[in-house]
């Protein structure tokens, strides 16, 4: 079963926008942003990856660092990496990319390994390497930015008692994701239905589908995802 307090590297077939393979453990005592697209994903080309280059230009790369991770589950032959890859230099996108290790016809390996839900969604680890939000469908920057700036005030050693009360001060702070709703699509992959039994999440709407999308990270505090619902304005999918 996923552990978000010790969360496996990403399997990459190939990394876009770099000349190395990149490592979650190269940025060990930073916050690490991941943006979860695939270019056939409406939500992912609208939300997702235009959120990932503000992300990037937020905050400086010595406390914050922002890559993507694209797991093609649908429309193959549109998503290689090489159309990937055109993609990004024709959107002026420049932020490292892993592209997920395909399985035939299954799922991408970093996808079942996270047991993700589908695209777009956001992934953000704490300096010491945890998975602490997993937020499918679109979230608002400024929710996010408060959250990452919550990390950022914990160091690479921080006791768990300091992430409890910042996370307590952020849920006392910030309003109830499910008030939120978001324009645009999720994609989500092939009717797998999965039970992470996480903790706490704060689900936002925008996405169809049945399943909770619920995490228990180890911690004592509220973590953020989506849950599968309708927002009425075209969602779709979010769930594989």
């Amino acid at each position: 079963m996923f552990n978000p307090e010790s969360p496996p590297e990403f399997t990459a077939s190939r990394w876009l926008n770099s000349d190395k393979k990149i490592s979650l453990k190269d940025y060990r005592g930073k916050v690490i942003v991941v943006a979860v697209c695939q270019i056939a994903c409406p939500g992912s080309v609208k939300f997702g990856l235009p959120q990932a280059g503000r992300i990037r230009k937020s905050f400086t790369t010595d406390e914050v660092a922002v890559i993507g991770l694209h797991m093609a589950f649908e429309k193959f032959d549109e998503q290689t990496p090489d159309k990937v890859q055109a993609f990004l230099k024709d959107s002026g996108i420049d932020i490292p990319v892993a592209y997920d290790k395909p399985n035939g016809n299954d799922l991408p390996q970093t996808m079942k390994d996270y047991e993700l839900q589908g695209t777009p969604a956001i992934l953000v680890f704490d300096r010491q390497g945890r998975l602490r939000r997993h937020y499918l469908g679109a979230v608002d920057d400024l929710r996010l930015g408060a959250e990452i700036m919550g990390m950022l005030m914990e160091d690479a050693k921080s006791p768990r008692e300091m992430s409890i009360a910042i996370e307590s001060k952020l849920h006392a702070a910030l309003t109830d994701p499910e008030e939120h709703h978001h324009e645009g699509g999720c994609c989500g992959g092939h009717g797998h239905d999965h039970d992470h039994d996480h903790h706490a999440h704060d689900h936002e709407g925008g996405c169809c589908g049945g399943h909770d999308h619920a995490h228990d990270h180890g911690h004592d505090h509220a973590h953020a995802a989506k849950k599968d619902g309708c927002d009425g304005n075209g969602g779709c999918g979010c769930k594989h």
